[in-house]
């Protein structure tokens, strides 16, 4: 059996099961026509050597899946997708996280893995996207924002995931607290993300960032104590 019939034995193994039991072959046949369209335009990326135009021929493919992807997350079955996780990825890639966050909660709550060719884990795949993109983001001045980033957090709370990597996470979602003027909040980040890999990058932040806090907690009292004399 070749790899691509086994890839796609698997594929319809996977709509034939517990998600789907009466087999819709129209479906199955759908799903396959998605697969090659993927593997298509694999091959257009795999032929691009710049990583900034291999991420915009992604924005220009992704609408073609749009379809599909909102198929599969209205019907919720749960069954495995490579296109879908592929295309959640791809939209990661591309810095649109709040367009990916619907498919990252699908494939988390459906336990989906990812393609043979990715040698991580989904919920580490998603957590190192999320927390590159939005350091990435905010070194520029534009990153997304705290809410956005708790609920990847929150999605991936439960998920076997490299400490380096959630680690990265939380300074990502640090930062975006700070920025929106939670500084407690961004300080418990900071020290989550240490305590996961003191080499994270953040060390210096927090010290200004706890000088700070005690700054404003003391002048703060010192208000506090002359309204009441």
């Amino acid at each position: 059996m070749t790899p691509a019939r086994r890839h796609r034995e698997r594929a319809l193994a996977a709509l034939q099961g517990a998600a789907n039991p009466q087999f819709d072959q129209v479906r199955a046949n759908a799903y396959e026509l998605q697969l090659m369209q993927l593997a298509e335009h694999r091959r257009t990326l795999k032929s691009i050597q710049s990583i900034e135009r291999k991420i915009d021929a992604k924005r220009t493919m992704l609408p073609v899946y749009k379809p599909w992807i909102d198929g599969v997350l209205a019907a919720d079955r749960g069954g495995q997708d490579d296109v879908l996780v592929t295309i959640m990825l791809w939209t990661l890639d591309t810095g649109d996280l709040t367009g990916a966050l619907p498919m990252a909660d699908y494939v988390i709550r459906h336990g989906l893995s990812t393609p043979d060719r990715y040698e991580r884990t989904a919920a580490t795949l998603i957590a190192e996207e999320v927390a590159d993109t939005g350091i990435k983001l905010q070194e520029a001045g534009a990153g997304p924002s705290y809410g956005l980033l708790c609920a990847y957090l929150e999605l991936l709370t439960h998920c076997d995931i490299f400490d380096q990597v959630r680690a990265k996470l939380h300074k990502a979602v640090g930062r975006a607290a700070l920025a929106e003027g939670f500084k407690e909040q961004a300080a418990e980040h900071y020290r989550r993300a240490l305590e996961l890999h003191d080499k994270v990058g953040i060390k210096k932040e927090l010290e200004v960032l706890e000088r700070d806090i005690k700054k404003e907690k003391e002048a703060a009292k010192a208000a506090k104590a002359a309204e009441e004399q």
